[in-house]
């Protein structure tokens, strides 16, 4: 019994950084996705050409490979001095917080990596609206982000709820990936007890996963619902 609740704590310790991983990427890569979106559908070709090469990058190479890259190339261009390993001494050290610097890491990783995969959902929910919309609002004397806001915008949540849900699942079971760079997230603090032979908390860690999923499913279906009066 009191194995049992040590794991059970060590791995809510895990899933409390897994959780804090997942809200602040949402935080960054939502609005971040949304400002690509419009510098990939601007008039000024140069910067929408190179926003798009941007995308494909970022969309083309794994998620792992991106966080090696964020989290080893500046020390490699810095005379091999890792600014994030730099962090993690320091607030270790000095604060008492463990691997902090490669928290930071993934997290950078992770928000751009993501912005791209939200851009393009924003992209082709906002193209997906009929330019009629646009015109009728232009001829009652609506600005530009009038239009957007009271006109667009409600019927491209609408559209970009049911993408939007299924990235935002992928993203409860890409944070695991942290683990490739020493963040103790829940599934890392699982195999700590696994190289002890102890396996069975690998399949708790998933009861967490499932949990966490299962209410975000009931949560973006509930939005759904409540958005189904507006019919597009």
């Amino acid at each position: 019994m009191k194995e049992f609740i040590y794991v059970t704590q060590s791995l809510l310790e895990g899933f409390g950084v897994t959780c804090l991983l997942f809200a602040l990427t949402l935080v960054f890569a939502l609005p971040l996705g949304l400002i690509i979106a419009f510098l990939t559908m601007s008039k000024f070709k140069p910067i929408k050409y190179l926003f798009k090469v941007i995308v494909w990058i970022v969309r083309g190479i794994p998620l792992m490979l991106q966080l090696f890259i964020v989290y080893y190339l500046p020390g490699m261009l810095n005379n091999g001095i890792n600014p994030f390993g730099q962090l993690d001494n320091f607030l270790y050290f000095e604060l008492g917080i463990d691997f902090g610097g490669a928290l930071v890491a993934t997290l950078i990783a992770f928000s751009l990596n993501y912005a791209c995969y939200f851009s393009e959902i924003f992209r082709g929910g906002i193209e997906s609206i009929p330019k009629g919309q646009t015109e009728a609002g232009k001829v009652l004397g609506m600005t530009k982000g009038q239009i957007f806001s009271k006109v667009v915008l409600m019927q491209v949540i609408k559209r970009i709820i049911p993408p939007m849900s299924n990235e935002i699942i992928t993203l409860v079971k890409d944070t695991a990936l942290a683990r490739v760079i020493s963040v103790i997230e829940i599934i890392k603090v699982a195999d700590m007890f696994a190289a002890d032979a102890l396996i069975w908390p690998l399949f708790y860690a998933g009861a967490f996963y499932l949990v966490f999923v299962g209410i975000l499913t009931l949560l973006f279906g509930f939005i759904e619902k409540k958005l189904s009066y507006y019919k597009v």
